[in-house]
């Protein structure tokens, strides 16, 4: 999806916590938790209304003179441009193969040896 522009929305953790810059998606919260599920559903659900309503939806629909939404694009290119590179099927494998197999065969010493 990263690599055809796709705009990630999601909350703030995992990944999305490492990657998201405030211009090459869009954000559920501000990385917030709460011990209480119900509070922390709230928040999420209030968070993600107010994306929708006051950034991903107008970015969207906000058309120039061509009918083309130019700021969503240049979104979709920041995308590509900030994320493609690091998040990718290949730069995972390479990363657990140097990182963490070939370490643990014994073939070199690894910093990550212990994270894998």
């Amino acid at each position: 999806m990263v690599l055809n522009g796709g705009l990630n929305l999601s909350v703030l953790d995992g990944w999305w916590a490492e990657a998201y810059d405030g211009l090459n998606g869009f954000a559920i919260g501000a990385g917030r938790t709460h011990s209480n599920m119900d509070v922390h559903d709230n928040r999420d659900g209030e968070d993600l209304y107010r994306v929708l309503r006051d950034e991903l939806i107008p970015l969207y629909y906000q058309r120039d003179k061509d009918g083309l939404p130019r700021g969503w694009i240049k979104r979709m290119k920041r995308t590509i441009r900030t994320l493609g590179w690091r998040f990718n099927a290949d730069r995972m494998v390479m990363d657990y193969t140097q990182k963490c197999y070939v370490p643990a065969a014994g073939g070199t010493s690894s910093e990550m040896r212990n994270l894998c």
